[in-house]
């Protein structure tokens, strides 16, 4: 019989540990031996010892799945410590068919990871992560007065109250005027059209027809809880802007090298109803990324930059080596699949983070306006391919603009005009010459180009 061959892995991590963790405790192993797993629990006494177990037994790396919220305490606790952690997406750490315990789980990412089989999954900066907390509050709060809004105007239905049809929005100046009146016990359909704002396209006369109810009091308490909740909603949005400002302002203070410079002023950028009107972001936004200005950008609103400022932030940006690696992350980029030479799918990758979703619709956005290089590139990507394509492709084009405008600290500069393809080898051509005749140290007399 012939000898058997064998094949050995380098080991990359010898001091690695593997951590499973879970809602009421957390597995750990330091090594592939049932003596080196240990159960700890989830409490903060228990956090302090697991950490202080692993330092005992010289682990200076551990490997952890993102499993829902539970690895946050934990991760904090380690990184005090001193330890390097290494959070893994749980996809990448399933172990192969077979019996599945916590004990071996553990102790197949404690193996995977000595042999550097595992990458770490992307995380903000402390100071992001801090200004995301709030503003993911913040867009929960707008997501359920939205709600509110939504539950509203079905009541209002109920009630035969079109207002629906007599105002662009019932939230608007108008609406709410007439809503809050409808809740005090004014159903009156006269003394409510008078409530009309100046603005209102609408007349008096056509509002008032809009406003005779069935006055059914199970329906009008309803309308009153929502009304009620959307109000309390807008103010816990108001809360959560006073805390992103004064975030931001003592940020911007502790700065050892402030920006003193301001951004040229954007008037024509509109100020959506959702975005804080308390903070000028064009200003904030400008000093966060130093010195960067990220509104100039065609289709960039306020929305996007304050998603920008707090899913990823100037430190995060940077963590990427390319702009191509950055708009991999956000599954703004083909998946080549190629299989016996030949690509079998190049679809974009399934997933839809914050981020990805603020630049899909800034890319929407760009395809409103009737000038600008970045529209022209929609609108010829959507003759071609369709526009669900066109928003891709664009905002994967935005993504390498920002890359590229925060890590060179450069202005935004929109090239003039399209370049068909034999102008772009030209192009090339002669950069390429360019460097040989650099690097020969060709003179004109040597080209015989002198007069």
């Amino acid at each position: 019989m012939g000898r058997k061959k064998k094949i050995k892995l380098e080991i990359i991590n010898p001091n690695a540990a593997g951590i499973d963790v879970g809602s009421r405790s957390h597995f750990v192993s330091i090594g592939q031996n049932l003596e080196e797993v240990k159960e700890f629990g989830v409490y903060d006494e228990d956090l302090k010892e697991l950490s202080a177990w692993l330092l005992e037994n010289k682990i200076d790396t551990v490997a952890i799945d993102s499993t829902g919220d539970y690895w946050q305490n934990l991760h904090a606790q380690l990184l005090a410590d001193g330890i390097e952690v290494v959070l893994v997406n749980g996809k990448f750490t399933k172990n192969i068919k077979g019996k599945k315990t916590d004990v071996l789980d553990c102790m197949w990412i404690q193996k995977m990871h000595s042999l550097g089989l595992l990458s770490g999954s992307f995380l903000p900066d402390d100071i992001t992560m801090q200004l995301r907390t709030y503003c993911r509050q913040r867009l929960n709060m707008l997501r359920w007065s939205a709600q509110a809004s939504s539950k509203m105007q079905k009541y209002l239905k109920f009630l035969n109250f079109r207002l629906d049809v007599v105002v662009k929005d019932i939230c608007g100046l108008t609406g709410l005027k007439i809503i809050t009146a409808i809740c005090e016990g004014n159903l009156d359909p006269r003394e409510l059209a008078k409530l009309r704002h100046y603005n209102c396209r609408k007349s008096e006369e056509e509002i008032e027809k809009a406003l005779h109810s069935n006055n059914r009091k199970e329906y009008l308490f309803g309308l009153k809880q929502e009304f009620e909740s959307y109000q309390f909603f807008k103010q816990k949005i108001k809360e959560c802007e006073e805390e992103i400002k004064d975030f931001l302002e003592s940020y911007f203070l502790s700065q050892e090298f402030p920006i003193d410079d301001m951004p040229s002023k954007k008037p024509y950028k509109r100020l959506n109803k959702n975005a804080p009107k308390n903070i000028d972001l064009n200003v904030a936004s400008y000093q966060y990324f130093g010195g960067v200005d990220l509104m100039a950008i065609e289709g960039v609103s306020h929305s996007t930059l304050l998603t920008l400022m707090s899913e990823i932030g100037p430190e995060g940006i940077l963590k990427f080596s390319s702009a191509k690696q950055f708009a991999s992350w956000l599954r703004l980029a083909p998946n080549n699949k190629i299989s016996g030479g030949k690509t079998l799918s190049r679809k974009t990758p399934r997933g839809s983070g914050r981020l990805k979703i603020a630049l899909r619709n800034a890319a929407n956005a760009i395809e409103n306006l009737k000038e600008g290089q970045l529209a022209k590139f929609f609108k010829r990507i959507a003759y071609k391919k369709g526009r669900q394509i066109a928003i891709t492709a664009t905002a994967r084009k935005l993504a390498i603009i920002i890359w590229k405008m925060v890590t060179n600290k450069e202005e935004y500069q929109p090239t003039e005009s399209h370049m068909f393809l034999d102008e772009k080898r030209k192009l090339g051509i002669v950069k390429r010459m360019r460097k040989k005749i650099a690097k020969l140290g060709i003179t004109n007399q040597d080209l015989g180009l002198t007069t």
